[in-house]
């Protein structure tokens, strides 16, 4: 195992062992009819399994109705939204990679349109056009995501309980499904996020205030989640490790999250950034390949923690890179996998870990390593 590239070797996390550190993030399809998976995502993720990916998670998965960013957002919250969920999981694991599901609340930014439909709040053209009805929104304070957006309602001490309550059942479900990461959603400005920005949390108590109050809602439902999750299978916390103007969410702040969260039994933080008061994609942020990955290296080094990096991160190389000095244990991947579902299997051979095409589907390597063995591509076998 010593002599593979650091990418490519294994990982142990409690009771699991991935096959490389290569992740394939949590990708929103907006495909899902009420909160049940469809034909889509069973191809969706059969295709992403199939490419080599150690990790291949589900994308953010509602713990109730309302808690969805879209009309097509998956959910688990019912036990019949289970039955979908299992056979993903069990494609993901019949191509030997490890099933993973992120389970989150889309908070203020939720009662959104798709992407390809506006990406805005919901109104009541959205019902009259496609028959998606707005709703009521709910945040830590009535304040709303961005001009034009619903304003959510305050969310009452008891409604918060309830849904510490709801993040571990969507847990539990999600064991039932067969899945063996569970990753919890506390980034990108939707519901865990907007109780830790001062930006978003403007509480008086104990849901709010100085930094202990507005950690108190994440760490509740990580401590939730760790009690109903087997002890032999990791828990994972998405974090937007800066976030606001000025420092208002800093990377300090996020160690300190990242150490509470370690005492309660979660296992890698996935360091990605911003979201509480604009889009990730256009935050202010200089985007370049890995440009989040030092915050991935600054909590790992400081909470001492495993920690997954993701953001453009595209080339073979500098992910090996990622890996073998430190900066992070795994690394995550989206966009680019869906452009090219099958990068891992290609920086296997690339980086020499696969020279005989040994690793890929026995109908596609066959081939494959015939052709390489022609002369056709770079790094070819000569035997």
């Amino acid at each position: 195992m010593s002599d593979l590239p650091p990418l490519f070797q294994p990982l142990t996390l409690r009771g699991i062992t991935t096959k490389n550190r290569i992740a394939v993030s949590p990708m929103c399809q907006y495909s899902a009819i009420d909160g049940h998976v469809t034909e889509w995502h069973r191809d969706h993720h059969t295709t992403l399994a199939r490419g080599g990916a150690g990790i291949v998670f589900v994308e953010a998965t509602a713990v109730e109705a309302r808690g969805r960013i879209t009309h097509g957002d998956v959910g688990l919250w019912n036990d019949d939204q289970i039955v979908g969920l299992a056979e993903i999981a069990a494609i993901v694991s019949g191509y030997g990679a490890v099933p993973g599901i992120q389970i989150g609340h889309a908070g203020r930014k939720a009662s959104s349109q798709r992407p390809w439909e506006g990406n805005l709040a919901l109104t009541e053209t959205d019902k009259a056009e496609r028959g998606d009805a707005p709703w009521q929104t709910v945040a830590p304070s009535a304040l709303p995501y961005m001009d034009g957006w619903h304003t959510p309602a305050e969310l009452s001490d008891g409604e918060i309980t309830a849904l510490v309550h709801a993040f571990a059942a969507a847990a539990g479900r999600a064991l039932k499904a067969g899945f063996k990461v569970v990753e919890i959603h506390g980034a990108h400005g939707y519901l865990l996020h907007s109780f830790l920005s001062p930006l978003s949390n403007r509480r008086t108590d104990r849901w709010g205030g100085d930094l202990k109050g507005r950690m108190a809602f994440p760490l509740a439902v990580a401590e939730a989640m760790r009690a109903v999750w087997p002890d032999d299978l990791p828990l994972f916390f998405r974090t937007s490790s800066v976030d606001g103007d000025e420092g208002v969410w800093s990377i300090g702040d996020t160690v300190t999250l990242a150490r509470e969260l370690k005492a309660l039994g979660v296992d890698v933080m996935d360091c990605s950034s911003s979201g509480v008061s604009g889009a990730v994609t256009a935050a202010r942020v200089k985007r370049q390949q890995g440009f989040q990955v030092p915050w991935a290296a600054q909590v790992r080094r400081e909470a001492d923690m495993p920690t997954m990096a993701v953001g453009l991160i595209l080339d073979p190389d500098y992910a090996n890179a990622v890996i073998a000095d430190g900066s992070a244990d795994l690394v995550a991947m989206g966009r680019e996998l869906l452009r090219n579902p099958f990068w891992p299997l290609q920086a296997a051979v690339t980086l020499g870990a696969d020279p005989d095409y040994a690793r890929w589907p026995d109908p596609y390597g066959w081939w494959l390593f015939r052709r390489a063995r022609a002369g056709v591509e770079g790094r070819a076998p000569t035997k």
